[in-house]
């Protein structure tokens, strides 16, 4: 079992987010909400096995929350580990598919269902090796792709709402862009997220368009996608990232 406790988080921290016009996240509560909400939409996430609170004052509140552990699993940030390196081979393309795929499919159900996760890096997917490694090796994947589970963790940002503002997919795009530079991304493999993720503008029912299509009208967000990235990474490594975004298509 995993327990993380909140200890109070103090008024200044509450009027510093209120400032900003965020909501503060005071205590464990956030987090059981949205395990609950991503329970219901059918994002794999954390089992929750105990919650409690004491006391009312929100800058000094106290609560726990008590999850099943992921024993055995590995973030997909150690799993990509030196891909960017490695010279690819047919297991390892048809891995790179398979998790681009489900990466896009989860990103698209938290924000068609109005979720943002706020740090949605992929250290913050977990998966089983060994499950991943026998899909990869199976000759046809295309009736696996949504088999293996990518487990989503550290929810305690996570913001919930009728309707996702445009900024807020940016952000969670962004910031998921950024965290997988340096898994061997290229160009073939943005535009795959991109295809799977579909339509940013208008309601999901407006799907399937072409990836063309798709571009000449979410192309604008996506190079905004792309450029926020690319600060995200030069800030956090002081060089620019490896990978080309296909700007021929935006």
């Amino acid at each position: 079992l995993f327990l993380k406790r909140h200890l109070g988080v103090g008024w200044r921290e509450i009027f510093k987010n209120l400032l900003q016009g965020r909501l503060p996240v005071i205590g464990a509560e956030n987090e059981l909400k949205a395990i609950r909400r991503l329970e219901q939409i059918g994002v794999d996430t954390l089992t929750c096995v105990g919650f409690g609170k004491m006391g009312s004052n929100p800058a000094r509140q106290q609560s726990f929350i008590v999850t099943e552990d992921l024993t055995g699993s590995l973030s997909l940030e150690e799993f990509t580990a030196g891909w960017e390196n490695e010279k690819p081979c047919s297991e390892r393309v048809k891995l790179k598919r398979l998790v681009i795929h489900r990466l896009a499919m989860i990103a698209r159900q938290l924000h068609e269902s109005g979720v943002n996760h706020r740090d949605f890096y992929i250290c913050h997917f977990h998966l089983w090796r060994q499950q991943w490694l026998a899909v990869a090796e199976k000759p046809v994947i295309a009736e696996e792709m949504t088999s293996p589970r990518l487990v989503l963790i550290d929810l305690h940002r996570v913001q919930i709402r009728r309707r996702l503002p445009l900024r807020w997919r940016l952000k969670d795009l962004a910031g998921l862009y950024f965290s997988a530079m340096d898994a061997g991304l290229t160009q073939r493999d943005c535009l795959r997220f991109i295809a799977e993720y579909g339509r940013v503008t208008t309601p999901p029912e407006a799907r399937p368009l072409g990836l063309k299509k798709l571009l000449q009208q979410d192309g604008k967000f996506w190079s905004k996608v792309d450029c926020q990235a690319r600060k995200l990474y030069y800030k956090a490594h002081r060089r620019y990232p490896p990978v080309a975004w296909p700007q021929r298509w935006c």
